[in-house]
């Protein structure tokens, strides 16, 4: 019997191996499809970004910085156009050193500047694949010298570049920018979001070979432009004028400010020394702060004017009652207030107290407000708390609330010591005086604009003096001290001016009043007074009835000279406003004389001896405690910084103008009788008969320039008519007739009256008039 041969098992072995290669396509399409679901789903943004990282560029455009202009559309800050150097690292490859060898030697030509210096400029390729700077905003020939070498993977770029057409011109006030155009002081800090603008971007797409091969771009928005209210005029008139006395008296620092007192426009900030903007790495960081703003000083007798316009206007004090100086010592609490050593003032007037800056007659007026109601007067002039200027790290100053005065705070304080102030708190200070009586805020800001010069919609505004308040006030504003008390209070700063420590400032052609002051600065470390170092100020106004413009100048720490402020500051306020008011075309109010090259009036030593400091008996442990009590915003907290410490002291005995008569009179009186008579407004003062004169018939004494102004012949002047008892019409006939103008207060009849009757003014003088029933 014949077996069958066994045929092989191929077809279990074929369906086992397909089985496997099948399992293993199907694992591998597996793996396939998460690996895709993984990238194209998973990981899509991812790889997009990666993408586009080597395909595409992205740059981001600077925008134009807003432009600072004057009132008068002068520009003081403007962005030119610049080129900056930079490279791509990846492209450089092993070039890096050699690159950073040849570029250097063209860009750092400043041995300070680290930047540019070689090894920087290698730790920058190296630090980063796609992007570093190599030099920012360079000169056209380091830009020329670049484009020439035409290297690979570095490219030039065009970039804004901030530029001060005026150099140091109000540095401090407009400030200064960083690299990358970011405001880091000045107005250019305190607007950086209006200046800035808002970035654009430039997106290219490249090659495998880096080739450009099309861009989208998103254009910048430029920042607003600002107009300030300084007047770039008057602003180099205040710096010329005070970096001559810088210069003459040796001093370390220096601040005028011009001011319109009826609106509060900041006309004028000078500062120095200054500092170049276009050049800030070459700058002393000392000098950048604005010391206008951030800076305190014991204001000393320039104090003594709101002493004084407080006691008028809360008190009853009139400028004829008497004050007794008690020969220039005067005790109490403990502490003895002293007058000038040459000084032994009896028994003057008020208005003669403060002409010779009687420490005692100050103190006594601050005597008859007392504590609650000194201070409140002080707050209502502004100070203890910011003025709200728009220049950043502004201070609120030093000044205590009365629950922490000691008992002879409130002698010190009323000689301006125990407090701290700023140069822009003592301006507005004397502006509110000034306009009438009502605080403005200071402000530099005009307004802001998308505009630029050349557009019809924006336009200039240039500055015209005027009489008058706004019809409506800013916020902030609020009436300090009456019409008739803010009359009074001119009368007497023209005093100063006329026959006090004020000589130095008298104006030609013009009427001006202020106040001198002197103070010791204080030593920060030993919490002492300085008997070397002092600070000379000086605040005032003119023309006195009709006031254009208030002035403050403050030197700190002259070093040649007598070094008070009636020699050191008062001529600084002469000049600047002398030559301001010309500029502006103010009508003259008193003769013009001529003046020869170096003709300067003398002052005895005596006069200058009154401008001396006042004695140190401020509670300066108290004041530092202050200081460092102050919110953690202000930049004095926790500073302590050198203050200065006013000094003045009382004048020369000398015996009011009143008549032998009227002497005679109130010499017979028992003094319960007297002291309860000034007590309530009466007057120690009574004019001769022969001292009322008739008014004599005004004469035609105006004249019109060829630019318009009104010219007032200063020799033709009249006498203020009587208007007590006369109704508001017939006080405007009255004046009209004499050439006058009226400013009323109240209603009713006539009861008091600003300058008093029979004082000979000029045409056109504004006479304050109190009405009551």
């Amino acid at each position: 019997m014949q077996t069958q041969s066994r045929q092989p098992l191929t077809a279990p072995i074929r369906r086992k191996r397909f089985a496997q290669v099948a399992v293993f396509f199907m694992a591998w399409i597996a793996i396939i499809c998460g690996r895709l679901v993984w990238i194209q789903l998973v990981k899509h943004h991812d790889w997009v970004e990666r993408a586009a990282k080597q395909q595409q560029r992205t740059f981001e455009v600077a925008p134009r910085r807003g432009v600072l202009y004057d009132r008068n559309l002068r520009e003081l800050a403007v962005t030119v156009l610049a080129e900056s150097v930079y490279a791509v690292p990846s492209e450089l490859g092993d070039n890096r050193e050699n690159v950073a060898d040849i570029i250097s030697g063209i860009v750092h030509v400043d041995p300070t500047d680290t930047f540019t210096a070689r090894g920087s400029i290698l730790a920058r390729l190296n630090a980063s694949r796609n992007f570093a700077w190599i030099a920012r905003k360079l000169t056209p020939e380091q830009v020329q010298r670049i484009r020439e070498l035409n290297l690979k993977g570095v490219y030039l770029q065009k970039e804004y570049k901030r530029f001060y057409p005026n150099s140091d011109l109000a540095s401090q006030t407009l400030g200064y920018v960083g690299m990358d155009d970011t405001g880091l002081g000045g107005l250019e800090r305190e607007f950086e979001d209006e200046l800035h603008g808002a970035p654009g971007h430039v997106l290219t797409a490249v090659d495998a070979k880096r080739h450009a091969l099309g861009s989208e771009e998103r254009e910048p928005l430029p920042g607003e432009n600002l107009v300030l209210t300084i007047d770039t005029n008057i602003q180099h008139i205040a710096e010329r004028a005070l970096d001559a006395q810088m210069e003459k008296m040796k001093a370390a620092h220096g601040t005028v400010v011009v001011q319109d007192p009826h609106t509060g426009q900041i006309l004028a900030l000078a500062i120095a020394p200054r500092y170049n903007p276009n050049d800030l790495k070459h700058q002393d960081p000392s000098i950048l702060k604005n010391l206008a703003v951030s800076d305190v000083y014991e204001p000393g007798s320039t104090f003594k004017l709101l002493t004084y316009a407080s006691a008028i206007d809360g008190a009853g004090v009139q400028p004829t009652d008497i004050v007794d100086c008690q020969g220039g010592a005067f005790t109490l609490f403990g502490r003895t207030l002293h007058d000038d050593k040459s000084d032994h003032f009896g028994r003057v007037t008020v208005k003669y107290a403060l002409e010779h800056s009687s420490d005692v007659g100050a103190a006594k007026m601050a005597l008859k407000l007392g504590n609650q109601r000194f201070y409140d007067y002080i707050r209502s002039f502004g100070f203890g708390d910011r003025s709200g200027i728009e220049l950043p790290s502004e201070t609120r100053g030093l000044l205590r609330p009365p629950k922490k005065w000691d008992a002879p705070s409130i002698l010190s304080i009323s000689i301006g010591q125990e407090v701290g102030v700023t140069p822009i708190q003592l301006v507005t200070m004397v502006s509110t005086i000034a306009n009438g009586g009502t605080y403005l805020p200071p402000h530099v800001l005009l307004n802001a604009s998308d505009y630029v010069k050349g557009d019809p919609r924006l336009q200039p505004a240039a500055f015209h003096p005027t009489t008058s308040l706004p019809a409506k006030l800013p916020d902030g504003a609020h009436r300090v001290i009456s019409e008739l008390t803010a009359a009074k209070m001119r009368d007497i700063m023209e005093g100063v001016v006329v026959e006090g420590t004020g000589k130095k400032a008298a104006l030609n052609g013009y009427s001006a009043g202020g106040k001198t002051g002197t103070a010791n600065k204080v030593d920060p470390v030993t919490h002492t007074y300085s008997h070397t170092k002092l600070v000379a100020s000086f605040a005032g106004i003119a023309p006195v009835n009709n006031p254009a413009i208030s002035i403050a100048v403050v030197i700190d720490t002259p070093t040649v000279g007598s070094r008070y402020g009636a020699e050191t500051s008062a001529p600084v306020f002469q000049q600047v406003a002398q030559e301001v008011l010309e500029y502006l075309g103010v009508p003259h109010d008193r003769p013009l004389h001529p003046v020869k090259p170096g003709d300067e009036p003398a002052h005895p030593a005596a006069e200058l001896a009154e401008d001396a400091p006042s004695e140190e008996t401020g509670d300066l442990a108290a004041l530092f405690a202050e200081a460092n009590a102050l919110p953690a915003d202000d930049p004095l907290h926790g500073d302590q910084t050198a203050t200065a410490k006013p000094v003045q002291t009382a004048q020369v005995v000398s015996t009011p103008t009143s008549s032998s008569k009227a002497a005679a009179i109130f010499a017979a009186l028992p003094d319960k009788i007297m002291q309860a008579f000034r007590e309530h407004g009466g007057s120690s003062f009574m004019p001769e008969e022969a001292n009322v004169r008739p008014m004599p018939k005004p004469q035609p004494s105006t004249t019109v320039r060829s630019d318009g102004a009104v010219v007032v012949d200063a020799s033709r002047k009249v006498a203020v008519p009587v208007f007590d008892g006369s109704a508001l019409r017939t006080v405007i006939e009255k004046a009209g007739v004499a050439g006058l103008r009226v400013q009323p207060v109240g209603s009713g009849l006539a009861r008091e009256q600003m300058p008093a009757a029979g004082t000979m003014v000029p045409v056109g003088t504004e006479v304050v008039v109190r009405f009551g029933r």
